[in-house]
């Protein structure tokens, strides 16, 4: 075991009781990690489905444009129904310190999902100035929601959640 002092872990923080701030926390050096390491990969399957999209952009070919749109659209939604179906409840049922952050991952996944209902919609209508700021709006939006993901929920649902880590990657994961 490794000792840090507290607040030099962002993975750690508020495991004590509110009304309690250790000094000291232990660490375990072995912590899984599958978790983590499985959305997050999926995080990057949709990035490149999500580059996919801005690349046929270029093509012209709706017909293109369009199978690159719906794929990113499939890999996002089911990403999202995957954290909130099953990972996001199960951490906040165990860890009551999650239920805040969850809940803004949440709100951003509705406004990324609107945004994708936006891209549908511009397809549709085959306007590729709509699909190019959408895109770009998404693709900000992304970065910034994956980032705290992968920096604060998932390390905290890895030490949550060991007991149901392969189960719950296992979820998540699928054919790129």
């Amino acid at each position: 075991m490794t000792w840090i002092k507290a607040g030099e872990c962002t993975a750690l923080q508020n495991r004590a009781q509110p009304s309690f701030t250790p000094v000291i926390q232990r660490v375990d050096p072995i912590m899984s990690s599958i978790i983590t390491d499985a959305f997050t990969h999926d995080h990057h399957a949709c990035d490149h489905r999500l580059a996919a999209a801005e690349k046929s952009l270029t093509s012209g070919d709706w017909a293109v444009i369009g199978r690159a749109s719906e794929a990113l659209i499939s890999a996002v939604n089911h990403h999202f129904d995957v954290e909130e179906q099953t990972l996001f409840p199960r951490l906040a049922s165990i860890y009551r310190v999650a239920s805040n952050p969850i809940e803004v991952m949440c709100s951003e996944h509705a406004q990324m999902r609107a945004l994708l209902g936006d891209l549908g919609e511009a397809v549709a209508q085959r306007d590729r100035d709509t699909c190019q700021g959408v895109l770009e709006t998404f693709h900000f939006l992304t970065q910034q929601h994956n980032s705290k993901e992968e920096i604060v929920l998932y390390p905290m649902a890895d030490g949550a959640l060991r007991d149901q880590a392969t189960e719950i990657a296992g979820l998540v994961a699928r054919e790129s």
